[in-house]
């Protein structure tokens, strides 16, 4: 039992060091992650600038959509992509489902996008004080089971673990996520051919930020 902790917690204080310099050297080689970050900054700055939300926006995206990015997020009212990143209408194909779990259907949404739209950047997204998450780490869940049991073995992961148990589970669920997401056979090609970036996210409700999480595997 004290190996496996050992070993968890080396993996984890891996993928935190990960995260701290994949921000930088991953907007360096992707546009689109890159107006993501810039979008983010200026939202936790109170720089807005509201972009693609006027009558010309809708018009021009009335018979078609061209989103450059994908998103798999939280279905909490506080995480919304398009006010965190600063974009507009047409901007980001965004599947929102509580603890930003994959099943079928998410999974169906996210690779028709990548197949139709070709966006070259997909991000799962976590958040601080996810309340999916918590459920499951205080073992309250209660009508929510079938998200619970998609976020039970990312919590199993976190416990024991050194830092905050809700905080480590996050981002150990956007991990999973994350790696499920590349074992898809559409996501997976398009990887091999660099058409599309996976990376994790997590967003800190206090400054506004989302930090950007790289797996290294």
């Amino acid at each position: 039992m004290k190996l496996s902790r050992y070993i968890c917690s080396s993996l984890l204080s891996c993928f935190f060091l990960a995260s701290v310099c994949a921000e930088e050297d991953l907007t360096a080689t992707n546009p689109a992650l890159k107006q993501l970050v810039e979008g983010n900054k200026r939202y936790m700055e109170g720089k807005l600038l509201h972009p693609n939300r006027g009558f010309s926006r809708r018009f021009e995206t009335l018979g078609r959509q061209k989103p450059f990015a994908i998103i798999l997020g939280c279905a909490d009212s506080r995480v919304s992509p398009e006010i965190l990143f600063d974009q507009g209408i047409g901007d980001i194909f965004t599947v929102r489902v509580a603890g930003n779990v994959l099943g079928p259907l998410e999974l169906d949404s996210i690779e028709f996008a990548a197949l139709h739209f070709q966006s070259p950047i997909l991000i799962v997204l976590g958040h601080e004080n996810c309340g999916a998450v918590a459920a499951v780490v205080s073992g309250d869940t209660k009508d929510i089971e079938s998200v619970a049991a998609l976020i039970e073995p990312a919590v199993k992961k976190a416990e024991g673990l050194p830092g905050n148990t809700l905080r480590n589970a996050v981002k150990m669920n956007v991990e999973s996520v994350v790696q499920q997401l590349k074992k898809s056979k559409v996501i997976a090609e398009a990887i091999a051919k660099d058409k599309i970036l996976v990376v994790g996210g997590y967003y800190h409700l206090g400054d506004g930020r989302v930090e950007i999480i790289n797996s290294k595997e």
